[in-house]
């Protein structure tokens, strides 16, 4: 440790402390422009010079580090005027816009001007002007307000991993601008708003809406991705004006992803449902809680004792909360249905019951960065966790090495050590060839079913998949590791394909071989707190493909819209149509569910209470922070209704927190969930290996700014360039085979549906399949994300016609 004196107060730190972060560990304030704790240090602004003894001339506090002894002085003579000098620099061409600025009254120009600045300037000459910049549908710029401290530019490069800014020109004529023609298109991009000290980068959604002292701040937490991200929503008149971040280090430090903090305009979406309704003769009818709650409690208690408990199927969106979740199931059992699940998108379900806990993670997130050797399986990481893939690329930034397999290859933005895209179908073969490989490796012999064992035998290993197992075992190109920290993880793309319950088991069985931890990382905002509590189907119950395949005389949807939110959009839409009464919980009427026949207006998360379990297993709660919009209530509050209106026992709950003491027992939360995640199989299953498929298979991703029913509402998420019209993307080789060129009109069949799309070539697609997203009602006829499609050309004139 080093002793160092800063305006007289005595301090200790350790070797390597910069005098500006001694100096905030001491609580002394050093005025700072460029210098942020997450970014590397670049010294340009100046703001920050102290006086230090022993050197002639003042010195950035920001780059300077400490030595044994020093002695530092912010508030001496010489370090005022060389900070007054960098001040009235820096307002020299710097416009007097404040009252028409959006970060009047949060600027930290404004607050340094005011403690550092000269009352008044003596610059008289002309100033420059620069010109503003397109730089997409979310962030605003104002470029004569830049003071090029470049913490944009630093940002997109070091955390967002790719350079989207930069500093152009020299001396006066310097600027920020982004290449010639480009947006910045990076899912973290709204992080450079709040970098930004001055008003040049602002927020295009919020731009002249409200002024920050008139906005009321409070605490939430987002919804939209199994993070949990810390957030500060605020509001004006009773409306969501803005969301931005609030710092926790564990969680989301101090970021937040665009679909965070821009998802809240859905939150005002001319489409939210303000009041109940009734379908009465093909036409919606408002009317008024009690009836539409007496009619939906009549027509679900009608069709249960008829048919019985099993002619009802309920289906709860993954976004809901834990108290949501658990009173679905509740309500289920009351009227003796076991057909309940939370798990819409997946197809495999061969898993079921032979866990031996709930599924998660398998670690907390900060220990992600202490990787020394990652395996990522199936999964488009910047698509399904933009803010989680930080964390990764930090580990790489560390030295670890990253491997991955799965259909698409897009540019994670960090270095990938070792690739293997393949057709989801091969993805189990793979996996395969590294479980043998690793077999070798280890020396260890490994409990298979006889099954597997045999194929094993028969498995080749090719070079690659052999790399990937070195690299997992910790063998290196220079050296070994004795003991690497390994992680493999299973993402989206994998937990919604038919054959999830292969690729589990054999990613399950490396990972035990090679001592990795092991976990998955589901898109949905609380599938781990739903799994908990247990929103799945009962033993004779049937889980969501099946209740959707083999349709319900009734159903009861919590928070989602079926044809958009399910694996297959076709077989949900027949099913809604056959059903005899579906009853609909949903903050939006839409034309995903005219087939309903009652709509109940539940309350988004910002207008309701309750509590959410990240894929890391932190339970979060949070509290409402809006009253809710109309008539709308908290969807918790509407099952305890619908219960009691039903005449089921045990609905007497009161607020979220008795729900959520109910759940965990009135034990204490954490104490619940570390003796209940568990991704441990009880026996590893019978595997398949080699299944062969000759025709393409469908990659049926789900775009990020499609995720769920307040992010498809989003207007200035909806114009980025992650929300494009579906196309059928394949493979410039796989459009030669078939005979296909870019624009082509094709037609594509899948199960009983079809959907007429353009041809895009996209090198990122594996060779057999084709990419076409999900979420969206141009694809929305088609069936399962993942399964096999034909692809037909249409020619010029049958196009015309069509």
């Amino acid at each position: 440790m080093l002793k160092i004196e800063i305006d007289g107060k005595q301090v200790e730190v350790e070797h390597g402390t910069t005098i500006i972060d001694a100096a905030d560990k001491l609580g002394v304030e050093i005025p700072r422009f460029c210098y942020h704790k997450k970014l590397s240090v670049a010294a340009n602004c100046r703001m920050c010079l102290v006086q230090v003894e022993k050197f002639n001339k003042p010195l950035p506090a920001c780059a300077t580090p400490v030595a044994d002894g020093m002695k530092i002085f912010t508030r001496s003579k010489a370090a005022i005027e060389a900070q007054q000098s960098v001040m009235e620099f820096l307002l020299i061409n710097h416009p007097l816009d404040c009252p028409i600025c959006d970060q009047g009254g949060e600027c930290d120009l404004q607050d340094i001007a005011m403690a550092y600045g000269a009352p008044a300037s003596r610059y008289t000459e002309e100033k420059r002007v620069v010109l503003n910049k397109n730089i997409g549908p979310l962030v605003s710029t104002d470029m004569t307000r830049c003071i090029q401290c470049t913490r944009c530019v630093r940002f997109l490069k070091e955390v967002g991993g790719m350079m989207e800014l930069g500093l152009v020109n020299r001396g006066e004529h310097a600027e920020i601008t982004a290449y010639v023609d480009k947006s910045v298109d990076s899912e973290l991009s709204g992080n450079i708003i709040d970098l930004c000290p001055v008003g040049a980068l602002t927020s295009k959604p919020f731009r002249y809406t409200a002024r920050s002292w008139e906005l009321t701040r409070r605490p939430s937490i987002a919804m939209h991705d199994g993070l949990g991200s810390h957030i500060e929503v605020q509001v004006k008149d009773n409306k969501v004006m803005r969301v931005l971040p609030r710092e926790k280090e564990s969680i989301n430090e101090c970021w937040l992803s665009d679909r965070d903090r821009f998802s809240y305009e859905g939150l005002n979406s001319p489409e939210r449902l303000k009041v109940p309704m009734i379908k009465h003769k093909g036409e919606w009818q408002e009317t008024d809680w009690k009836t539409a709650l007496e009619f939906a409690a009549g027509q679900l208690k009608d069709i249960t004792n008829q048919y019985g408990g099993d002619a009802l199927g309920v289906l709860v969106s993954p976004n809901s909360t834990m108290e949501e979740g658990y009173l679905a199931k509740k309500l289920a059992e009351g009227l003796g249905c076991g057909n309940v699940d939370y798990r819409v998108r997946q197809t495999d379900f061969r898993l079921d019951g032979k866990r031996l806990g709930a599924p998660w993670m398998g670690c907390n997130i900060p220990d992600i960065e202490e990787l020394d050797r990652i395996l990522i399986i199936g999964s488009n990481l910047r698509n399904e966790h933009p803010l989680l893939s930080t964390r990764f690329r930090k580990a790489v930034a560390n030295g670890a090495e990253l491997s991955k397999i799965s259909p698409l290859d897009n540019d994670p933005l960090m270095p990938v050590k070792h690739k293997i895209i393949v057709r989801p179908n091969d993805i189990v073969n793979v996996l395969a060839q590294v479980l043998k490989a690793m077999s070798g490796l280890q020396r260890l012999s490994l409990c298979l079913p006889a099954s597997l064992n045999k194929l094993l035998e028969e498995i080749k290993v090719r070079e690659n998949t052999q790399a990937i197992a070195e690299s997992l075992a910790g063998m290196g190109e220079n050296y070994d590791l004795v003991s690497p920290k390994t992680g493999i993880f299973i993402g989206n793309m994998a937990l919604n394909d038919p054959r999830f319950t292969e690729m589990y088991s054999l990613a399950e069985a490396i990972a035990g071989l090679c001592g990795a931890t092991f976990g998955l990382m589901p898109a949905g905002a609380n599938n781990t707190g739903m799994h908990l509590v247990g929103v799945m189907p009962s033993p004779q119950g049937m889980h969501a493909r099946a209740m959707l395949e083999v349709p319900r005389k009734a159903y009861l949807l919590v928070n989602l819209e079926p044809e958009l939110d399910c694996h297959n959009g076709a077989a949900a839409h027949r099913a809604m149509q056959q059903a005899e009464c579906v009853v609909a919980l949903t903050m939006f009427k839409s034309e995903a569910l005219e087939d309903a026949d009652v709509l109940l207006p539940i309350a988004p998360f910002t207008e309701s209470s309750g509590s959410v379990m990240s894929i890391e297993g932190r339970v979060q709660s949070f509290s409402a922070v809006t009253r809710p919009l109309g008539e709308c209530r908290p969807g918790w509050k509407v099952l305890r209704v619908l219960g009691n209106t039903l005449g089921l026992s045990g609905f007497d709950y009161n607020s979220s927190e008795e729900v959520k003491t109910a759940i965990f027992g009135g034990e204490k939360p954490s104490a619940v969930v570390w003796r209940s995640l568990n991704n441990n199989l009880k026996e590893l299953v019978e595997i398949e290996v080699n299944i062969k498929s000759e025709g393409l298979q469908r990659i049926g991703e789900v775009p990020q700014y499609q995720a769920d029913l307040i992010v498809r509402r989003a207007p200035s998420l909806q114009k980025t360039k992650y929300n494009l019209q579906p196309k059928a993307r394949i493979h410039p080789k796989m459009m030669t085979k078939l005979g296909l060129a870019e624009g082509d009109r094709v037609l594509v069949r899948q199960g009983g549906g079809s959907a007429v799309l353009t041809v895009r070539a996209d090198t990122h697609v594996a060779m057999g399949c084709v990419r076409i997203q999900a979420a969206n009602k141009l694809t929305a006829s088609l069936g399962e994300l993942m399964g096999d499609v034909t692809v037909e050309k249409i020619e010029a004139e049958a196009a015309v016609t069509a």
